[in-house]
């Protein structure tokens, strides 16, 4: 069999690279950044020229890549994926939005390949060992067909349609439930602690009660609490609830809890930069509220911090 293709080695797309090494695939990687190819070459991978060869030598290539235009770029601009005669399949482990999904889809259909959307979630910790859920769409038949490929990075697999898009759109739907989540736990942990609140005592009660969420759960207690960010840039979250609200609107769908967050997004990034942490985003709700209960705070209790779910 052709070896698997592999384009876009970041965060992510390296853990899920060295899952499918590990479970026995053969590997051809490209990424932009040459420094990785030793790291890739060790774990057993071929490193290619551009991603043109990727497509050249392998009929099933993932990408995972930050944004949008990139993913443009690596498809469909010069030596891109487009051009490579081997390509079939063709699967998108990026969030990149259902607009960007179809005209991708659209260009590849042209050439004979089939478009598979499969963005991820669980972190770079689920990405290691294996327990990411993958939101995928495309035909059904080809869906079966690369489950015991996926099932090597992922624990979850759900085939969410057969259209182009919908798989990134059902990503969208959980960002956005994921950082409004964020912002109402912020604003509310805030309050408590203006009033006097033990943080490390709201997020015990709230772990076990109605009003928790993953935030809740797992990044404020283990991250903001023990002054371990999570990894993930604010420009890439703010990313992703941009495409959720335009998504949505385009939809004619009523985006104002959306509207409200990206606003809020937007203000961070302004204050801290592009490149923070995302879950710098509590400094903002610190200062409206004229606290600092994040900053420097006592460390939760390990029983509150759980793991995430995927």
């Amino acid at each position: 069999p052709q070896p698997l293709g592999f384009v876009g080695l970041g965060q992510m797309g390296l853990p899920i690279a060295k899952r499918l090494l590990a479970a026995g695939h053969a590997l051809v990687a490209f990424d932009l950044r040459d420094e990785l190819r030793p790291v890739l070459e060790a774990a057993g991978a071929e490193w290619a020229r551009h991603a043109r060869e990727v497509a050249e030598r392998c009929d099933t290539v993932f990408v995972s890549l930050p944004t949008p235009k990139a993913v443009e770029a690596v498809v469909l601009g010069p030596d891109g994926l487009v051009e490579g005669d081997a390509l079939k399949v063709y699967v998108d482990l990026s969030t990149t939005g259902p607009e960007a999904a179809r005209q991708v889809a659209a260009a590849l259909a042209e050439r004979g390949v089939t478009a598979m959307d499969a963005p991820v979630s669980g972190g770079v910790a689920s990405a290691e060992r294996g327990g990411l859920a993958l939101m995928v769409s495309g035909p059904r038949e080809v869906f079966e067909r690369l489950r015991p490929v996926l099932g090597s990075f992922a624990a979850n697999l759900f085939h969410v349609g057969e259209q182009p898009g919908m798989g990134h759109l059902m990503k969208l739907i959980n960002n956005l439930l994921s950082t409004t989540a964020l912002a109402a736990s912020f604003e509310a942990l805030s309050v408590g602690a203006k009033a006097g609140l033990d943080p490390r005592t709201m997020l015990e009660v709230l772990s076990v009660s109605s009003g928790t969420n993953h935030a809740i759960d797992y990044k404020i207690p283990l991250f903001l609490m023990q002054d371990k960010p999570i990894g993930f840039a604010l420009e890439l979250s703010m990313k992703d609830v941009r495409l959720a609200v335009e998504a949505g609107e385009r939809l004619c769908g009523p985006m104002r809890v959306g509207r409200v967050t990206q606003q809020i997004w937007q203000e961070a990034m302004d204050a801290g930069g592009p490149q923070q942490d995302y879950l710098q985003v509590v400094r903002l709700f610190e200062a409206w509220a004229d606290v600092n209960w994040a900053h420097g705070a006592e460390a939760a209790r390990a029983d509150v911090a759980r793991e995430p779910a995927a």
